[in-house]
């Protein structure tokens, strides 16, 4: 009688087992997608703060005071709950997690007083088009010059499909700058754009210790520290009226700290091409809503810039199911039979 350890010949085979790369890959490319959905989310948010801050700036509210209270409040919403709950205190005080919040501090003043420098100098549909469609440029250059190769097709793909979209749905907006504002505000605007790619680049190595929600609120308050002196000295009044607070408190907590709760979420989970052209969805936004509320009409050829700007978001993602299901069958082809 054969004993209980041995096998029954009539009995299948049991399954392989799953191999840890295949598991592994699986949940890369599960990041990869939650990423480039984190960005997105994060675009469409940001595309809400153009309206926000047109009626802050209608109200009498100067551009330096709107960026300084938008960091301000939102770094100490994050910041307060991070001390209340606790969160705060076990923070790691190591030297790269400060250095990260110093950097990221600086960068957000930066880049938040460039962009509204630009928009005194030249209109703001022109700026929004040097600011936004340089970033995918300039985040596609640093991947490539930082892994020292040349970028793969789906990111140049993606990066076209966005800029393209983007100078289509926004245009080339004539100016009556001077010659010397007009060099000085497209300078303001390219150095917002490469303020936030380098912002972009940096953060997609995490930093031990340094989650989403501490690097947000941190880094958001540095930068509204580092921002008050440039809102002193233009002046930081706001009406006491309800709606010009509700403006404020919506454009600190909805495009600020939910924006970049997402965006510090999904940067270092992204693809390459996620990450250069996942918060496209920040013009697209603005369009719609311009259009729903504010009653501006879009071009046909602005149309034609909005279907672009949808196609790079969703090349990325095609070509990540491509892919997967090109990995399925190639573990189905090796299994054994």
């Amino acid at each position: 009688m054969p004993s209980s350890d041995s096998a029954d010949p009539r009995s299948p085979a049991p399954p392989p087992p799953e191999s840890p790369s295949s598991g592994d890959g699986r949940e890369r490319s599960g990041g990869t997608r939650r990423g480039f959905a984190l960005l997105v989310a994060a675009g469409l948010l940001w595309g809400t703060s153009g309206l926000a801050g047109h009626g802050l700036q209608a109200a009498g509210v100067t551009v330096s005071a709107v960026a300084c209270y938008r960091l301000l409040v939102a770094g100490a919403v994050i910041g307060g709950f991070l001390a209340l709950s606790g969160r705060l205190a076990r923070l790691p005080r190591t030297r790269p997690l400060m250095v990260r919040l110093l950097v990221n501090g600086l960068l957000h003043a930066v880049f938040q007083y460039c962009y509204f420098a630009s928009l005194t100098l030249i209109p703001v549909g022109l700026a929004t088009l040097v600011k936004i469609g340089s970033v995918p440029v300039f985040v596609a250059a640093g991947i490539c010059l930082a892994a020292r190769r040349a970028p793969a097709a789906r990111l140049v793909v993606s990066v076209l499909l966005a800029v393209s979209g983007l100078a289509l749905l926004i245009g080339f907006p004539a100016t009556g700058a001077s010659a010397a504002d007009l060099a000085l505000g497209m300078a303001c605007a390219l150095g917002a754009g490469l303020t936030f790619s380098v912002m972009t680049l940096v953060n997609r190595t995490p930093v031990a210790g340094l989650d989403p929600l501490a690097n947000a609120g941190l880094g958001l308050l540095v930068g509204g520290l580092l921002l008050a002196p440039a809102g002193l000295a233009a002046g930081m009044a706001v009406p006491l009226e309800p709606a010009p607070l509700g403006l404020l408190l919506y454009l600190a907590l909805v495009p600020t700290v939910l924006a970049y709760l997402a965006y510090f979420g999904g940067v270092s989970r992204a693809s390459d091409a996620g990450a250069a052209v996942g918060t496209i969805a920040e013009p697209l936004t603005a369009a719609l809503l311009s259009m729903a509320l504010l009653g501006e009409d879009m071009t046909p050829i602005g149309a034609v810039g909005a279907v672009l700007l949808a196609a790079a978001m969703g090349t990325d993602y095609a070509a990540g199911v491509l892919h997967r299901r090109r990995r399925r069958r190639a573990a189905r082809r090796r299994a054994p039979r």
